[in-house]
């Protein structure tokens, strides 16, 4: 896939229909910029949102916050937790004010050797400050990427640092990389979020390899999924004409080479009702004809290490929609021949429980 498409698409995507609002957002004063990457390290944008405003007002410039007392700045983090990136802060702070007269540094590498500042932080200050081409790598880049290039490589192994870098430098468009960087990241935030994805509205559909090939809710793969306590798996079961959907399980997971249905897994219980339903399968497959569904919560399972909840929703669908008839990661079975692969027992379960013997679906 050419990368100017998908950088051109992205950029078109920005300027026309990126909506989401942060305080931040278009900000050039790097302390300003700075200020927020921190807080937002291992803060959620709802929360960090007010304490970027409560800083901004009682420390309008990074001069102030470096003569602040230790036990003020400390009073008015109180909620964020991880107070390393409060005294870190400090640090910096103080540093700028006394090594660079108060003037943020412009140099990346100079960015990069602050107290506190990794690579991503760096890359979001030199490309929205100074027009630096840096790209930032967080976690909706990794998953705008992964899910568009199908790249199946753990986000969190050896080998995705090198692979993601070289993609991300690749597309970056240098003629604004900090709008570029927004663009990515906000799309991430928007759109291709981590579960239920907008993806019939999508305006990188039609160059995504993941969309073209079913592994949407794969996608991005981390090797550290399996120390997980607790899962959420929505099976979505959807028939037409006499046939259901199915998929083999492939991936270094739980059940691998046994069979399953649709799958959404989603960090937490998605409490599904009909509508909900109806706007996901608009919003992720652009289905909207379809007959009955039927909601049904899962019995929970127990495993060595993780414990698996979740949902069975099946879906009746007078024709195959495209968007299910060109996955590559499932096929189409007759419904009299599912009894003949070999399901987990979390899906036996529920066919045990749901269906009269012999009678599947």
């Amino acid at each position: 896939m050419a990368t100017k498409v998908f950088t051109d698409l992205l950029m078109q995507w920005h300027f026309s229909a990126n909506q989401r609002q942060m305080p931040w957002k278009g900000e050039k004063n790097p302390y300003k910029v700075w200020l927020s990457e921190v807080i937002l390290q291992q803060t959620r944008v709802e929360q960090g949102w007010a304490y970027f405003e409560k800083f901004i007002e009682h420390y309008p410039a990074i001069t102030d916050l470096a003569a602040a007392n230790d036990e003020d700045v400390f009073k008015l983090w109180e909620g964020l937790g991880y107070y390393n990136r409060c005294k870190n802060l400090l640090v910096t702070a103080r540093l700028v004010t006394e090594k660079y007269n108060g003037v943020f540094p412009s140099e990346y590498e100079t960015i990069l050797s602050l107290k506190g500042v990794g690579t991503y932080t760096a890359a979001a200050i030199a490309s929205f400050c100074f027009n630096l081409a840096y790209p930032v790598i967080d976690g909706n880049v990794l998953r705008v990427l992964s899910r568009v290039y199908a790249i199946e490589t753990p986000v969190d192994g050896k080998e995705a640092k090198n692979i993601f870098t070289t993609l991300a430098n690749e597309l970056l468009f240098k003629e604004d990389p900090g709008a570029y960087n927004q663009a990515i990241m906000d799309f991430g935030a928007t759109v291709c979020k981590p579960a239920l994805p907008l993806c019939s509205t999508c305006a990188l559909q039609k160059i995504c390899r993941a969309y073209a090939t079913g592994m949407v809710n794969i996608l991005p793969i981390k090797e550290k999924v399996l120390l997980r306590k607790k899962r959420w798996f929505t099976y979505f079961i959807f028939k037409s004409g006499g046939t259901v959907l199915v998929h083999k399980r492939t991936a270094n997971d739980i059940w691998q080479n046994l069979f399953e249905f649709y799958l959404v897994e989603t960090p937490a219980d998605p409490k599904w009702t009909k509508e909900a339903v109806a706007e996901w399968l608009a919003s992720q497959l652009g289905i909207t004809d379809f007959g009955d569904v039927f909601i049904h919560l899962a019995e929970r399972q127990q495993l060595t290490h993780q414990e698996i909840s979740g949902y069975f929703i099946t879906v009746s669908l007078p024709k195959i929609p495209t968007s299910l008839l060109q996955s590559q990661q499932f096929s189409w079975h007759p419904k009299d021949a599912t009894g003949q692969l070999a399901f987990p027992r979390f899906i036996n379960q529920y066919l045990a429980q749901h269906y009269h013997q012999g009678q599947l679906f």
